[in-house]
């Protein structure tokens, strides 16, 4: 098991952190629309809490392997927990949107890929929505490798596919949306992320990461 802790201080320093934060200012409310904000939302692997914090729900919920607590806004839930232990942890059938960024690629397995969307989909309400931002290999290609503790190589069709066999309904694909990293070339001010984000031709020339919005079955039954 990596030293994550080790890993995202070296990847990651306060300059690049706050950075980071005031990109997720912008595409926190981009993300809104796919958050019920009467519903309970849960950040799963939820690092810094770049996107709970610039989001609206009835509850904000966040979890992290790493003790990131300190990291969060006041009014956030945040459950230390490994993402695949989370059931039992958290309420199942509680929550009306998960969102999970780069953090697929890091488990053990392909199996452990279904198995966490499965997960993800037990925690759902029935008709609650699963987001995904997630790097595409196939459009990364190499550079994919660059990170020492990625693991499971994942496609915008594999994903798909992994979402079905955990039972979720496919919504929504963008296969190109945001660039790899926050340190590739997606532009830093405000105004520019916002012009980026509306102007799709640009996610053609620089999307290497791809957005996947599943659904839990309105029927599926609820577990206590």
């Amino acid at each position: 098991m990596p030293d994550l802790d080790a890993i995202y201080a070296n990847r990651f320093d306060d300059a690049e952190s706050a950075r980071k934060d005031r990109l997720w200012a912008v595409l926190g409310p981009f993300f809104q629309r796919w958050v019920d904000p009467e519903a309970p939302v849960l950040d799963l692997a939820c690092d810094r809490g770049y996107f709970i914090r610039h989001v609206r729900a009835a509850e904000r919920w966040a979890s992290d392997v790493r003790d990131v607590g300190g990291h969060l806004p006041a009014d956030v839930r945040f459950v230390r927990a490994n993402g695949l232990q989370l059931a039992g942890i958290v309420p199942g059938s509680y929550f009306g949107t998960i969102f999970t960024s780069n953090y697929l690629e890091h488990l053990g397995s392909p199996d452990d890929v279904i198995a966490q969307l499965r997960i993800a989909n037990d925690l759902l309400r029935p008709g609650g929505r699963l987001v995904v931002l997630q790097p595409n290999i196939r459009l990364v290609g190499g550079a994919y490798w660059d990170f020492i503790d990625h693991r499971v190589p994942l496609t915008e069709k594999s994903l798909v596919e992994a979402g079905e066999m955990a039972g979720l309904r496919t919504l929504t694909v963008v296969t190109r949306f945001l660039p790899f990293t926050t340190k590739s070339r997606l532009p830093r001010h405000p105004a520019l992320v916002r012009a980026y984000l509306r102007f799709r031709p640009a996610w053609w020339l620089l999307g290497k990461q791809t957005l996947y919005v599943g659904e839990r079955h309105a029927h599926s039954e609820v577990r206590a």
